[in-house]
């Protein structure tokens, strides 16, 4: 009997669409989705209602393992040892000085990489684009034929002064074909030369991106291997500074 009920084709029930004056307002909302919606916020209500009350009910002086490696300053901030191991004043020179030496390498591969980029660049602002057919020939619309010896040029050279009289000629018998042929050609070379000319300028248009991130680079690690050199040179008592009251002093040199 269940059988033959749903053998009966039914009617399909469509969901309303969003009507056209509230298309701005984006998909409408079905009663699913607000099904969704609620349960979700209903969840996230609780949870929060219960870290307040957590929050509320905690007791501060209550124990717990982080107190061990833990002590207070001034009876409010925590401290807490981190496992940290302070470093001596020759090793932290040591670090430096190969933070330094890091630095100086990084600039140097930035700065070759920056003059080779410049360098393909300015080659590329003045290189024209031209369209190169079979064997490498430029696509200048001629007819190229090689011969062996001196005398196959000359009988070609002669052979060809002779037919140019009948080119007209030969051209009208032989129909619209040759007429047709290299309009069509031209137009193909035109339209790949133009296809050149914007990928070379899409080229030319990366290479000026990366040239000025490169830059920006450059600088960066030439600021950074500076400053290094300053906080050494500070750890050595050979430059002067500022200390964390805002004095300032300087290394006086013994008079000779």
């Amino acid at each position: 009997m269940s059988s033959m009920r749903n053998a009966v084709q039914r009617r399909n029930h469509k969901e309303r669409a969003q009507p056209v004056e509230r298309e701005k307002w984006g998909v409408l909302e079905k009663h699913k989705d607000y099904s969704l919606r609620a349960k979700d916020y209903n969840e996230k209500k609780k949870r929060l209602k219960i870290l307040r009350e957590k929050a509320a009910e905690r007791n501060p002086d209550e124990f717990h393992f982080g107190m061990i490696d833990s002590k207070t300053r001034n009876g409010g901030q925590k401290l807490g040892d981190r496992g940290n191991k302070v470093l001596s004043h020759d090793a932290l020179k040591l670090l430096k000085t190969q933070d330094a030496g890091y630095l100086r390498i990084m600039a140097q591969k930035t700065t070759r990489a920056r003059e080779r980029l410049e360098q393909e660049l300015v080659l590329g602002e003045g290189r024209p684009v031209e369209l190169l057919r079979e064997n490498n020939i430029p696509g200048t619309g001629q007819h190229v034929v090689y011969v062996g010896s001196q005398e196959e040029q000359n009988s070609f050279a002669r052979a060809g002064a002779r037919g140019k009289g009948d080119e007209d000629g030969s051209a009208s018998q032989a129909g619209g074909e040759r007429s047709n042929v290299i309009p069509i050609a031209d137009e193909r070379i035109l339209k790949e030369e133009r296809t050149l000319r914007k990928q070379h300028k899409r080229l030319q248009e990366a290479r000026r991106a990366k040239l000025e991130a490169l830059r920006v680079r450059e600088r960066d690690l030439t600021a950074a291997e500076q400053e290094l050199e300053i906080q050494r040179a500070r750890m050595g008592n050979s430059i002067g500074g500022v200390t964390k009251a805002g004095m300032k002093w300087k290394v006086r040199e013994r008079k000779k």
